[in-house]
């Protein structure tokens, strides 16, 4: 069993990561956290209670803390990556533990045992911080998000960043087309629909065809494809290790795969045409997503109703404002694809929100 709750990023020591750091004195959960660390290809440094050593605490890549330990770490610096670990599957008390150490995990072991290996291998393997992985949907259909989707991925990409362009849309007619890659060989989200636990975030990026400098993840034109939650969270969490940007376009319906892709969404950016109607469907659909993502913000597209203006359609939604989506022709069917021209108003937009929003451990 584990559960969520959600915290602010902490300081992360740049371009290092190592072990767990487990706190606790229950010898068997110990013995335990230790057998899933070796699994893990991890070396963690124990302590029982929050470490003397100054920013030990703060610097761990993840930090284990063991239920009987939860008094003793009470105090400590609230942070990101923090996992209350436990064994009692009816301990309603756990998650009030949770909130006052400032967990952002509840595990019960043995139940938890596989996403737990998964998160301190994912920990291991880092060498730097994850991609900054930016999501864009529609507030309604048609409102331009896979346009602006591909516009910004080919811009980081241009950039010299590591990109990664992922389609969670199953119905979108996929991203490849849109860049003329539908030919190009290396797998499609088909073949990930049987990953059960860790991806190798190389072996991700390798896997899948490189347009225009950037890998992009899209679907196959065979029939639809259920990919469960736990295969997209996975290779969500491989394509973020590797650093530098990822980029989702994502569907308005919000589902389990959705869910667990907003779940590691740094920034969320929501299309929405400047007419009454649109703004009415805009509403509903960042009243979902804000209830997993808590930096949502709108990139809104004219041409305007009479009496708005993008400030208006912010406030009238109560969300942050990033600008406008410039409008600019390009072919549906072959020819460049959305942002591809670099002195272009859609590629200049999308400069400048990598500015705003620099992309940290990037490069090629």
């Amino acid at each position: 069993m584990a559960g969520a709750i959600t915290h602010d990023r902490p300081p992360t020591a740049e371009g290092r990561q190592g072990g767990p750091l487990i706190v606790t004195e229950d010898v068997d959960l110990l013995d335990d956290l230790l057998r899933l660390c070796a699994a893990a290809g991890a070396r963690p440094e124990v302590h029982h209670g929050i470490p003397e050593r100054r920013g030990s605490w703060e610097a761990a890549p993840l930090v284990l803390v063991g239920d009987d330990a939860a008094s003793r770490v009470r105090g400590a610096a609230r942070r990101r990556g923090v996992v209350l670990v436990g064994r009692d599957q009816d301990d309603s008390g756990v998650w009030r533990r949770a909130v006052e150490i400032g967990a952002d995990h509840v595990l019960v072991l043995p139940d938890g045992e596989q996403w737990l290996v998964d998160r301190i291998a994912d920990v291991a393997e880092g060498v730097g911080r994850p991609a900054l992985t930016v999501g864009v949907l529609g507030g309604r259909g048609g409102a331009g998000a896979s346009t602006l989707a591909c516009a910004l991925a080919l811009t980081s990409a241009r950039e010299g960043n590591r990109t990664l362009l992922v389609d969670a849309d199953p119905l979108g007619g996929g991203l490849d087309v849109l860049l003329g890659g539908e030919a190009a060989e290396g797998l499609r989200w088909p073949a990930f629909a049987a990953s059960r636990g860790r991806v190798g975030g190389g072996a991700l990026e390798e896997s899948l065809p490189e347009l225009h400098a950037l890998r992009v993840l899209s679907w196959d034109r065979s029939d639809s494809v259920t990919i469960p939650p736990q295969a997209v969270r996975a290779v969500l969490a491989a394509a973020r290790r590797r650093g530098g940007a990822v980029v989702v376009d994502l569907p308005r319906r919000i589902d389990g795969g959705v869910a667990e892709i907003l779940a590691q969404l740094d920034v969320g950016l929501l299309v929405v045409p400047a007419d009454l109607r649109s703004i009415a469907a805009a509403g509903r659909v960042a009243s979902a997503v804000g209830m997993v993502l808590r930096d949502l913000r709108i990139v809104v597209r004219g041409p305007y109703a009479p009496g708005l203006d993008d400030r208006e359609v912010a406030r009238l939604l109560d969300l942050p404002l990033v600008g406008e989506l410039p409008a600019e022709r390009f072919p549906l069917d072959g020819g460049p694809p959305p942002g591809s021209a670099a002195k272009g108003p859609l590629a200049r937009f999308c400069a400048a929100f990598w500015e705003r929003v620099p992309v940290e451990g990037g490069g090629v």
